[in-house]
């Protein structure tokens, strides 16, 4: 895939945040995950069972027959987060009304701060199409497995919510049966994710 060669950007970013981190420890380091994206090493996406923000039940099955962009993060992030959300968001605009067959989801690492409550306050900012999505530990862990997202909590204080959460942030790509297609890099324009996604809504096959 064109796009995914174009993502080794990205992997300065994925070491950046290779350092130990306190609290619910990745099973793998960033940089086996990035391997693994890259070199196509390992199935990436899968299966998930997960509350979306308006408190209903969401399985991967319910967006067959769309593509998928999946991106995992937490509403307090500062900038990186935001920032992939607005262009995810842009994109869609952009396609216009083929951007109908485009579901973006946004899968939170922060099951603490990010309640299906909360979730229902920040996705609308940026597409009223992105469906926010939450869970139990467990169930937000298996979804990030699957797709090879890293993350981990790192305390910044004393007080037990004075934490940040480290991950990667990467926009996830899957087809209309839920197969991986490819990964946008942080930072990538919306512009880019177009000419990357009109052709796949053109032609289903691709």
């Amino acid at each position: 895939m064109m796009f995914r060669a174009a993502c080794r950007v990205g992997v300065s970013l994925w070491l950046m945040l290779a350092p130990a981190c306190a609290g619910d420890a990745p099973a793998r380091s960033p940089a086996e995950i990035m391997d693994i994206l890259m070199w196509n090493r390992e199935p990436v996406g899968g299966p998930f069972e997960l509350t979306d923000h308006t408190g209903h039940v969401r399985t991967n099955n319910d967006f067959r027959g769309k593509l998928m962009l999946v991106y995992f993060g937490f509403t307090y992030c500062p900038d990186v987060c935001p920032t992939d959300l607005q262009a995810i968001g842009l994109a869609l605009d952009k396609l216009g009304k083929d951007g109908e067959s485009v579901q973006p989801l946004f899968i939170t690492v922060d099951r603490a701060r990010d309640t299906a409550e909360h979730l229902a306050q920040y996705v609308p900012m940026f597409h009223p199409r992105l469906i926010g999505l939450t869970g139990s530990a467990e169930a937000i862990r298996k979804a990030a497995d699957a797709y090879k997202v890293y993350y981990a909590k790192v305390s910044l204080g004393k007080a037990a919510d004075d934490y940040t959460v480290d991950h990667t942030a990467f926009i996830y790509l899957m087809d209309r049966d839920g197969n991986y297609l490819g990964f946008f890099p942080p930072g990538t324009s919306a512009d880019r994710m177009v000419e990357i996604i009109r052709p796949r809504l053109a032609d289903p096959a691709r």
